[in-house]
């Protein structure tokens, strides 16, 4: 399951105040129910992080390596749209022959295809999705194995109804209040090429700092973890509105996607990039996964290669630790951003990077 091997998706949470001591029976109160009564309506309920089956929920089960790893499980039972479609259809024959009709009338055939559905669905298997979460109490911190707005918002709602908690996702405009006691809709927006965003985006202006960057500085020094060095890479996806070129231009293929021509020509009209596989290293250690700058999140996200061990427990604990890591990172990575984007020089910067923007080479 993500977050205890692989590569994952994952967006970056922080737990405000403190959850009720009873937290654990509050998740085991709502946990997912029976799989025999799931219908074509979905069932959506808490298991702990390891089968989507364990709903057995309490220290033991639901604490790793120091954190609490749950799901917020989905189960529905859906008719395969061949088996649907064959059965209407020879349902819809027989209502003609025995009424000798020539056609089927909207009204019956959605008649046809409710009964269908009522009389096989129960023999349908359950499809089962969750959506998993790691709890970090000491640092009142929370990772969410998912990066769709959609996802992103049912599990906020459920963690809510569940804990009377509402979990602050870790974004711009929050880290801006944080760190700066500013708000996104006052900070400052890049213009590298084109005319003004008209509906800027701040996670898309440090995407495009990030990779301007790391290919004049990369390095950063973190007071607690030393030195970081950063990479941005392809696929990338820029995007503007439509008075610029419209829409997104996503490019994957070439030697050098970040110095193509197309890339160059995105810049010139003013797009900006949306997402990118970003890497960060810390001597042997790499993490690696694409950044959406639009929601603050990460796919494909791959953690350093571990030590060699075999309790469970504690790998999972190493790679928690190094999720932290990453978040203490690119927290950093922020605030150096917005260090210079509130700051006095900051015509200067905007300057540099235009001129950065317009003589890197296309290949």
């Amino acid at each position: 399951m993500p977050f205890d091997r692989g590569s994952f998706a994952f967006t970056m949470f922080d737990v405000p105040g403190e959850l009720p001591e009873n937290f654990l029976e509050l998740f085991a109160a709502k946990k997912a129910g029976s799989l025999d009564s799931v219908t074509q309506e979905p069932q959506i309920g808490w298991v702990t992080g390891h089968p989507l089956l364990d709903t057995a929920i309490d220290e033991a089960s639901a604490q790793l390596g120091g954190s609490y790893f749950l799901m917020l499980r989905q189960a529905v039972r859906k008719m395969p749209a061949s088996l649907l479609n064959a059965v209407c259809k020879r349902e819809e024959q027989a209502y003609m022959r025995a009424n000798n009709l020539e056609y089927v009338s909207g009204k019956v055939k959605k008649q046809i295809r409710e009964e269908a559905i009522e009389k096989y669905i129960l023999k349908m298997p359950p499809a089962l999705s969750g959506i998993p979460m790691v709890y970090e109490p000491h640092e009142k911190l929370l990772y969410v194995g998912a990066s769709s707005r959609t996802q992103l918002d049912l599990f906020i709602e459920q963690f809510y109804q569940t804990t009377k908690v509402e979990p602050i996702q870790l974004t711009p405009g929050v880290l801006l209040e944080r760190l700066f006691q500013s708000t996104a809709a006052s900070f400052p927006v890049l213009t590298i090429g084109g005319r003004p965003d008209p509906e800027p985006v701040t996670g898309r202006d440090f995407l495009m700092w990030l990779w301007f960057y790391s290919e004049t500085v990369g390095k950063l020094e973190h007071p607690q973890f030393g030195e970081f060095d950063l990479m941005i890479e392809a696929p990338l996806v820029f995007i503007g509105d439509e008075a610029q070129g419209s829409g997104e231009t996503t490019i994957k293929k070439g030697d050098s996607p970040l110095r193509s021509a197309e890339a160059k020509a995105a810049i010139a009209v003013g797009k900006k990039l949306k997402k990118a596989k970003l890497t960060l290293t810390r001597a042997n250690q790499i993490w690696s996964g694409t950044f959406d700058a639009d929601q603050f999140a990460f796919s494909s996200f791959k953690l350093p290669e571990g030590d060699a061990l075999t309790n469970d427990d504690e790998v999972f604990a190493e790679r928690v630790l190094n999720l932290s890591i990453f978040r203490e990172a690119i927290s950093s990575y922020f605030r150096k951003f917005a260090d210079v984007m509130l700051g006095m020089e900051f015509p200067a910067f905007e300057k540099e990077i235009r001129e950065w923007a317009q003589q890197r080479d296309a290949i």
